[in-house]
């Protein structure tokens, strides 16, 4: 007997003659099929989900919708032939259940993007390139940049990464070094290796045709995931599939009071489910947009805009934030809070309180009102990133033309950093004494130029902090100008192990080069110690009852202040005698 698929807004096995989504028929990219053979969900993962808890809603124009009585429950679906787990069906206090609210939902959204959205380069270049395949590889550059990355920080490297890389074909021919070159500074530098592994895949592979689909793209290319993937089809081909990001989830997890742990995948399932029931199908990648346009200006972390939220009418954190008002209100003034009306106007899962359901906060987290709709959404704690120690030393000459030139080393192709240019630095215990710490650094420099250099000649400039997503790196940072001739980069010998790349360099040439913001901050740290120890010192030595002058002034520098009796210093004119001088 062929098993059909349980439809969640009728209650009823789906009596197609070949199983498909009851919700969104064959072309759906949210449910699963059942198979046909064993009555198993062909998707395990959406299959735990589904046992978790975590249902699918209708989509609008499907059938008449129930409002729930406020409770998560679950519905077990009836025995038909194989016996098949059915999908549970949450309270539709987290759902977007009704058509006309949908419908309302998206005609005020996308009116407030028209009017409010930000001109952004990517933006202009998806709207006027007519070229598929162009278009799709601008908005593909744009949503890799913007991974981890501000708006504001993105703008230009973007712009200058599409001028020099136009198209897939020119991105394919540049080098690794020269996309590390652009892209230093920008962060989590795997992105531009992987967009340009990308890239090359589709010349050689793909005979340059971006992949169409939503499930093709994250399918074939690398590095794109499902949110990249979603964010290319619906902006570069109109397909009508919803997108999740940081900003999209704040703003879901508010309309509709997520609360549970939004790495969960019960609740990551639940989330892509919102996003595909609400977004727009006659323009999807302005919906897309213009989701997360509300999350980046209005929906924000900390500081939420409510007062100027286009969806304001559709949010359950913020009606839940004016009860809240009302109830302190009430009390205020001497009043019983008002009892809940028969038909209210938000229910309230009643299973949260209980602790059974998966998308409500837990329980031993209250609503916390001064935070109001920013209790929303709840995060679990973050991991504190690992520490490390690295010595690392600023190794100098003078250059052909008298200018100072620094070596720089390269890193290992892969790992942190990978690929991206260096001073000789070596990963130390924190529990290394300064010494020990002197003596290791001067072995790693000579192994990477060759030349003996003493512990003691190295020079401690001081510690650089710089925080990775997960590393808090330490520099200890020392320098060392060599001296005599011209010192060459180091050769290696038959019998010495494999040395890593090495260049000398200018500050120009360090600049432009793929180094890491961390090592700018190493020759900032160095180049402030050059500065300070050029600078003429001075030495302030005050007795009791004398002032003494502190170092010779500059002509035409008066010290002001006070001798020990409280009259004008040595050096200071009285105000009676500036005005005869006048």
């Amino acid at each position: 007997m062929v098993c059909g698929v349980w439809s969640i807004d009728h209650g009823a096995w789906s009596t197609a003659s070949s199983p498909q989504c009851a919700v969104h028929g064959s072309s759906c990219t949210v449910h699963s099929a059942w198979s046909t053979a064993c009555g198993a969900c062909q998707t395990m993962g959406r299959l735990r989900a589904a046992a978790a808890g975590i249902g699918r809603r209708p989509q609008p124009g499907t059938g008449p919708a129930k409002r729930s009585s406020g409770r998560c429950r679950e519905t077990t679906a009836p025995q038909r032939g194989a016996s098949c787990p059915a999908p549970a069906q949450p309270s539709a206090f987290h759902l977007f259940v009704d058509t006309a609210e949908i419908e309302a939902f998206r005609t005020s959204l996308l009116a407030w993007y028209d009017r409010c959205k930000r001109d952004l380069p990517w933006r202009r270049l998806a709207e006027s390139e007519p070229d598929v395949d162009r278009r799709a590889y601008s908005v593909w550059v744009s949503e890799v940049m913007l991974q981890q990355t501000q708006v504001a920080t993105v703008m230009d490297y973007y712009t200058r990464w599409m001028q020099k890389w136009p198209t897939l074909q020119a991105l394919a021919d540049a080098s690794l070094e020269e996309v590390n070159a652009l892209w230093a500074g920008l962060g989590y530098y795997s992105r531009g290796k992987r967009l340009q592994e990308g890239a090359r895949k589709v010349v050689s592979e793909l005979a340059g045709r971006m992949p169409r689909t939503a499930e093709e793209l994250q399918k074939l290319l690398p590095g794109v995931g499902r949110y990249t993937a979603g964010a290319i089809a619906s902006i570069s081909y109109g397909q009508a599939t919803g997108v999740v990001d940081g900003n999209v989830t704040r703003v879901l997890c508010r309309l509709r009071c997520l609360g549970a742990d939004t790495s969960s995948p019960p609740v990551t399932e639940h989330l892509w489910g919102l996003a595909h029931t609400l977004v727009d199908r006659a323009r999807p990648g302005d919906f897309n947009q213009a989701l997360m346009e509300l999350g980046a200006t209005v929906c924000s972390p900390k500081a939420p805009l409510c007062a100027e939220c286009p969806v304001r009418p559709h949010c359950w954190a913020q009606r839940r934030v004016e009860k809240e008002l009302e109830v302190a209100s009430r009390r205020l003034l001497g009043k019983a809070p008002s009892s809940c009306p028969p038909e209210p106007d938000i229910e309230e899962c009643a299973a949260g309180a209980s602790g059974s359901c998966p998308l409500c906060p837990p329980a031993l987290e209250p609503w916390d009102g001064s935070l109001r709709v920013a209790n929303f959404p709840r995060k679990a704690a973050k991991k504190q990133p690992r520490a490390e120690r690295t010595a690392t030393c600023v190794l100098e000459r003078s250059g052909r033309r008298g200018e100072p030139e620094f070596l720089i080393v390269q890193r290992p192709s892969s790992g942190l950093l990978a690929g991206l240019w260096e001073f000789p630095s070596l990963l130390v215990a924190p529990e290394l004494k300064e010494k020990q710490q002197r003596e290791a650094l001067a072995g790693h420099v000579r192994a990477q130029t060759g030349t003996a250099v003493a512990a003691g000649r190295l020079r401690h400039v001081g510690e650089v902090v710089h925080v990775f997503s997960h590393i808090h790196q330490t520099y200890v940072v020392y320098s060392l100008l060599l001296d005599g001739p011209r010192a060459a980069a180091p050769v290696k010998r038959e019998e010495e192990p494999e040395l890593p790349a090495s260049r000398w360099v200018t500050k120009a040439d360090f600049q432009a080069a793929a180094v890491s913001t961390a090592m700018k901050k190493v020759l900032q740290a160095c180049e402030r110690q050059s500065r300070e120890e050029k600078m003429p010192r001075t030495v302030s030595k005050r007795k009791r009852g004398a002032a003494v002058e502190d170092a010779p002034r500059p002509p035409g520098r008066v010290k002001v202040g006070t001798d020990a009796d409280g009259g004008l210093a040595r050096g200071q004119l009285s105000l009676h005698t500036f005005l005869k001088a006048k």
